[in-house]
């Protein structure tokens, strides 16, 4: 714990401390994530930033607007809730080298890296900087994040998220590097030569993250270091696989192996789309202990899964030709016809982008996400039909299941709550049976007053038999009774006993924080970071 001395100085006014990296996925989410969770254990009001994230895993503010994911789990860690304050520029990359570049929330333009470069890094010191300055005034502490690598030559001159970005916010810097992929030290000092004398001197220590083996063995070069570069290293992070902290974006998911457990009785296959967002949609269900997820990417991985999950995507049709092209849409519908005649039964859920994907059409008449007035065919599973329009919803929101299908009679009643984020409606068919057209989920949105609450707004639905769902709201698997009672339907489906609600997803999250933060002080010195900080 820091002392009350070290606690007055440091809450003198507001400020700030800055993790970068050598380079992209060494780790600096986490650091950030558990330095958060630490300070507000120790009892300061903090908050996270990134001025700048590239990201398809995003995350909706309690007043509507849309941030990268990584500072909204970091200010759960913090114990706040998020704002676009903590990540005011957010880029989502579409296709055909076009990114949404997000200001605040709220869709700005599609650019080009070119022209997000030349038009637009210009002028956004004013936008990132009055968000930093604002966290400031109303934090103790403010934690920031860079992103890639302060040496990327190339990248300097408009630099709106590392060293300029410290040097705006009059942040420290502590550099932080990833031994597991080797050459640390001379990621460390080639990091340091290429920076400007002032940018090296705002670094103020080093952490060294991922490290396997006995710390003892490492201490010679350790030492080495120190005196090469005159600065101090902060600490050395164990390679921790199990730390149960959402990653930041899809990079994750190349390394991704699901749990292989003889208990795993249901088989759960995710198309892994490859412009797939908000996929911490899924990790509820491999928190099961009777789940086995696994990331598909090609047919011969498809195997015969219980069920079969079409997360979100930026964009929709694309991904929807990739699946086709890929083999894995006829892969899918094979499999469901040859496990119907062997009588069992196949599960498939869409989400977002993977709902579209289940109905019949997608029409796209202005051009959002392909030439305007594209019109493809869905994979036909529902059955409903989706236009792209030109206004962006993001929105909390909180509900009920309401569906009338009798094989869902169980679920009715059933509270839930998440997110939408997607640029469409989707309508049923007329000749949809009333069990359909009735919808799924009642949602009324959470980012409005009682006064100010219309009526309740119909979501999703379900394909004829019941086994095939789709729905906007992103973390439906979060709600750990809807999540619990539609795996016993397909637990009774198998013929397998259903089982109990022993998995509560929220307080698994909230000691994950407390188990990084115990990590993290048993190998950072936080005396000296205090220090620094003060």
């Amino acid at each position: 714990m820091a002392d009350a001395h070290q606690k007055q100085s440091t809450r003198a006014r507001g400020r700030a401390i800055m993790l970068q990296g050598t380079a992209s996925d060494v780790g600096k989410s986490v650091v950030t994530t558990a330095l958060c969770r630490i300070f507000k254990q120790d009892g300061y009001k903090v908050a996270p930033f990134k001025s700048q994230n590239m990201a398809l895993n995003s995350y909706v503010t309690p007043d509507g607007k849309e941030i990268g994911r990584a500072q909204g789990v970091q200010a759960e860690a913090c114990g706040i809730m998020a704002t676009t304050d903590m990540n005011p520029v957010l880029i989502k990359p579409m296709q055909d080298m076009q990114s949404q570049v997000v200001v605040h929330g709220k869709p700005y333009l599609n650019m080009s890296a070119r022209n997000y470069r030349t038009d637009f890094l210009p002028t956004a010191k004013e936008i990132v900087t009055a968000a930093v300055e604002r966290l400031k005034a109303d934090y103790d502490l403010v934690v920031m994040e860079g992103a890639g690598s302060p040496a990327e030559i190339n990248l300097k001159h408009n630099d709106i998220v590392n060293m300029n970005m410290a040097a705006w916010a009059e942040a420290p810097v502590i550099l932080v590097a990833d031994i597991d992929r080797g050459g640390v030290f001379a990621s460390i000092v080639g990091t340091l030569e290429l920076l400007e004398p002032a940018e090296r001197d705002r670094v103020i220590g080093f952490i060294i993250n991922k490290f396997r083996g006995d710390v003892e063995l490492l201490r010679p070069g350790l030492d080495w270091l120190e005196e090469r570069t005159g600065k101090p290293v902060l600490g050395v992070l164990p390679y921790a696989d199990d730390l149960d902290i959402e990653a930041e974006d899809s990079v994750q998911l190349a390394q991704w192996k699901g749990r292989v457990d003889p208990e795993n009785d249901i088989d759960i296959a995710v198309m892994a789309l490859p412009r797939i967002s908000n996929f911490t949609d899924i990790d509820p269900l491999n928190a099961e202990h009777d789940v086995r997820v696994r990331y598909v990417r090609r047919l011969d991985e498809l195997g015969d899964p219980d069920i079969i999950i079409l997360p979100g995507t930026k964009s929709t049709i694309a991904d929807l030709e990739w699946l086709q092209a890929s083999g894995l849409a006829a892969g899918i519908e094979q499999i469901r016809s040859r496990r119907a005649q062997l009588g069992k039964k196949t599960w498939v859920a869409g989400i977002c982008g993977g709902y579209q994907m289940l109905g019949r059409s997608l029409a796209d008449p202005h051009g959002v996400e392909t030439e305007a007035g594209t019109k493809v065919a869905g994979l036909g599973l529902l059955p409903l039909r989706t236009t792209f329009t030109l206004e962006k919803r993001t929105e909390q929101v909180a509900g009920t299941v309401v569906s009338l299908h009798h094989k869902w009679g169980s679920m009715r009643g059933i509270a839930v709550q998440g997110y939408e984020i997607h640029m469409g409606t989707s309508h049923v068919d007329e000749d949809g049976g009333i069990e359909q057209r009735r919808g799924l989920l009642e949602l009324s949105n959470l980012n409005v007053s009682e006064m100010e609450q219309g009526e309740a707004l119909l979501d999703g639905t379900l394909s004829e038999d019941g086994y095939v769902f789709g729905t906007y709201l992103h973390g439906i698997f979060h709600n750990d009774a809807f999540r619990r009672q539609w795996l016993n339907m397909v637990r009774e489906s198998k013929g397998i006993e259903p089982l109990p609600l022993m998995l509560h997803y929220q307080e698994q999250r909230e000691q994950a924080f407390d188990r990084l933060a115990d990590l993290a002080r048993a190998h950072l010195d936080m005396e000296r970071i205090y220090s620094i900080i003060s």
